[in-house]
C-alpha cells in the first residue's frame, strides 16, 4: 500500500491507543500517557510524529521512553516514526490524573499532595506528606532526591518506612 494511502488510514486516537499502555520507565505501574508527558500526535501523508514532553529536563527516562514509543508503533506497522521531545508548556504534576495518583500510593509513593501552586518549598513551611502505607500524617522529610530527582525521600515516624514522594513540578 502506498505510504500516503496507509497514513491516510492511521488517526491520533488509534495511535493513542497503541502508545497509551507503555509503562513509565521509573514508575511501571502507571503509564507514560497517565504521567502526561505525551503531548501530541501529529500525522501527515509522510510521516507520524509524536511529541512528548520529559518530566523535567534532563530526565533519564526520555531515551527509554522514545525507544518503548518506537518499538510499539514499528511493530504495529507505523511508517517513518519521528518522536520530537518539547519543553513548552513544561510538564507539571497537574497532569498526573487522580486514578494514577491512587496508583502511585498503592505501589508505594506518595502522590503529590497539591498542584504546583503549592509554595511550601518556597516558604520553608513544612510539607505535610501521607505516609502510602499507613496513611498517618507524621511524616519526616529526609533528603530532596529520592530514588529519582523528580521523587523526595520521606519517612514514616509512626511505621518508620521511607518512601518516596513526587514532588509537585
Amino acid at each position: 500500500m502506498p505510504l500516503f494511502l496507509f497514513c491516510n488510514l492511521l488517526s491520533k486516537e488509534k495511535i493513542l491507543e497503541l502508545i497509551s499502555v507503555i509503562p513509565d520507565p521509573e514508575i511501571p505501574v502507571i503509564t507514560i500517557a497517565e504521567l502526561g508527558v505525551i503531548r501530541d500526535i501529529i500525522i501527515d501523508k509522510e510521516n507520524v510524529e509524536v511529541k512528548i514532553t520529559p518530566t523535567y529536563s534532563g530526565c533519564p527516562a526520555m531515551k527509554q521512553m522514545e525507544d518503548d514509543i518506537k518499538e510499539v508503533l514499528t511493530k504495529n506497522g507505523i511508517p517513518n516514526l519521528k518522536i520530537t521531545t518539547v519543553y513548552s508548556p513544561a510538564w507539571t504534576t497537574d497532569w498526573i490524573p487522580e486514578e494514577a495518583k491512587e496508583k502511585l500510593r498503592k505501589y508505594g509513593i506518595a502522590p503529590p499532595e497539591n498542584s504546583t501552586a503549592d509554595k511550601s518549598s518556597l516558604t520553608g513551611k513544612a510539607k505535610i506528606v501521607l505516609c502510602p502505607r499507613c496513611k498517618s500524617k507524621n511524616t519526616k522529610f529526609i533528603s530532596q532526591f529520592g530514588s529519582t530527582a523528580c521523587k523526595a525521600l520521606y519517612q514514616c515516624q509512626d511505621c518508620l518506612e521511607p518512601f518516596d514522594y513526587f514532588k509537585c513540578i
